[in-house]
């Protein structure tokens, strides 16, 4: 696998296909991009584990992840700064210092996306 290049996220600016990850949570081609390339599916399980929990009557979930000195803090609000739930990951290689992800409910599934796909 080439290694992962975080300049090429801004190329995602839609998707051309979901990828499902559980029964109610999808990719986008971006967020799948991340997953494998940044090997970070462990995010992505976090995120749609936390999601469920959130529920579904607020149909924006924010999610922001930041590492420092290879721990992670993800916080996971609604956009406006109101927190729904935080997570710390004590142990982390991941390749960013900092990621904002949106999750969107479409009414079945849980939507899991890069902000420039938004």
């Amino acid at each position: 696998m080439e290694k992962f290049d975080p300049t090429l996220l801004a190329q995602f600016i839609g998707t051309e296909r979901y990828y499902r990850i559980s029964r109610r949570h999808l990719l986008t081609d971006g967020t799948k991009y991340l997953a494998e390339h940044a090997e970070c599916f462990w995010m992505m399980d976090a995120i749609a584990s936390h999601l469920s929990e959130i529920g579904t009557s607020d149909w924006f979930v924010q999610v922001k992840v930041t590492v420092q000195n290879s721990r992670a803090t993800m916080i996971y609000d609604d956009g406006n700064g109101n927190e729904h739930a935080r997570q710390d990951i004590p142990y982390t290689d991941f390749p960013l210092d900092m990621i904002t992800l949106y999750a969107c409910w479409d009414g079945e599934h849980w939507v899991i996306m890069l902000p420039c796909e938004y």
